[in-house]
């Protein structure tokens, strides 16, 4: 690593930008771009990833994003989407085909999970779910069929930890491809294209953004993969708007700076929680308790604000707890400056029917905390009072 990522992401994509004007980029907030001349427009026209042609292929403001995650990623390159989603499903549907297999977790976020079930089976393409936690599960799911791999660690909501390494090795013999959800993560506590990846990807609304004000998505690795997810996003429109994508970098530019306080808050709520009498189980992998602790401090530099909180009183325990609580906020989503709280178990009822919430391991009386960047003591005599007599 050149220079420290604070540094790298102030200053990763001033060679995006000719010399002179603004200190602070523009807003590109225009839907199409001129060009001098016939060539130049033909040669804008297919440019992969261009910036000066039409903004459903490229805008400046992408440009500039994609420079400062690249860097933080240490990826050749990078690209974004509107929404986590748009980034996930445009980046699959580049890799795989009809009669192709993909092999995903148990332990997923409930959109991917939706992917997996309902969408891919419907274009042909198989599916299979395994424990993440064996890596042998996935080698026992591989087929001569097995065209991707389709990792998130820490997942959501448990928190549970895929061994990257491992994983990727066994993709790479059988000829698969490695995509991995690092969302929970973000490139300040943990970078998988280091550890065998072949791309990373972020719902970059959540910590790369950190504000809940944008809805964003984001992939980086390869420029020969960015390709392809390029064209496959050109057709299917993911498109993130020029000042959402302003926004986004911006956020971009105290990453590493928040992610220190969100690692320093999600330790202190897990540690304060985890002997708590009404409390059956903390996951949260910073915690030695955490059965993959180790493996997450081999391939996790930090742990994130984000801890699930098993209640022994179930389901309405887990809605008291929520509503009782000062700061974090009953809301979706997480990785902004303030705090939020979820019950999954609610909160996924429309999309994961009793037994695919059952398959992940989502217990009635889950809660995920999603710690802002408050003061800590704050936060950790608010959950303690939230969770008093439950």
């Amino acid at each position: 690593m050149s220079e420290p990522d604070q540094t790298r992401a102030v200053h990763a994509d001033r060679g995006t930008s000719r010399d002179g004007g603004p200190v602070v980029p523009p807003i590109h907030q225009s839907a199409t771009f001129h060009s001098a001349d016939e060539r130049a427009f033909a040669a804008a026209a297919v440019e992969p990833r261009g910036q000066d042609f039409y903004t459903r292929y490229g805008n400046p403001d992408h440009a500039h994003v994609a420079a400062v995650l690249a860097e933080l990623e240490n990826a050749e390159t990078a690209l974004v989407t509107a929404s986590g989603m748009g980034a996930l499903t445009t980046t699959v549907l580049s890799l795989v085909s009809a009669g192709d297999h993909v092999i995903g977790q148990t332990s997923t976020y409930g959109g991917t999970a939706s992917l997996l079930t309902n969408l891919l089976p419907r274009l042909g393409i198989h599916t299979t779910q395994v424990d993440q936690t064996d890596p042998q599960e996935f080698a026992r799911a591989m087929t001569p069929r097995t065209k991707l791999v389709l990792l998130e660690t820490p997942s959501n909501p448990l928190l549970r930890i895929t061994d990257l390494r491992a994983v990727t090795e066994l993709a790479r013999a059988h000829d698969a491809r490695t995509v991995v959800d690092s969302t929970f993560a973000t490139p300040v506590n943990q970078r998988p294209l280091e550890l065998g990846a072949d791309l990373v990807l972020h719902s970059a609304t959540k910590y790369l953004n950190g504000h809940s004000d944008v809805s964003a998505g984001a992939v980086a690795g390869p420029a020969e993969l960015l390709d392809r997810v390029w064209e496959t996003g050109v057709v299917t429109g993911a498109t993130l708007g020029p000042f959402d994508a302003w926004l986004l970098l911006r956020g971009l530019r105290t990453l590493p700076l928040r992610m220190e306080r969100h690692n320093a808050n999600g330790q202190a709520l897990a540690e304060a929680l985890r002997t708590h009498p009404g409390v059956t189980a903390v996951h949260y992998p910073g915690l030695e308790s955490h059965p993959q602790h180790a493996l997450a401090a081999e391939q996790m530099s930090g742990y994130g604000g984000v801890l699930a909180v098993e209640f022994t009183g179930g389901y309405t325990a887990a809605s008291t707890f929520i509503e009782r609580l000062r700061y974090p906020r009953r809301a979706a989503s997480l990785g902004g400056v303030e705090s939020l709280a979820v019950h999954p178990g609610a909160m996924w009822a429309g999309v994961l029917d009793e037994q695919q919430l059952a398959d992940a391991g989502i217990p009635p009386g889950l809660v995920r905390l999603a710690a802002g960047i408050e003061e800590s003591s704050d936060l950790v005599s608010d959950v303690l009072a939230a969770a008093e007599g439950l």
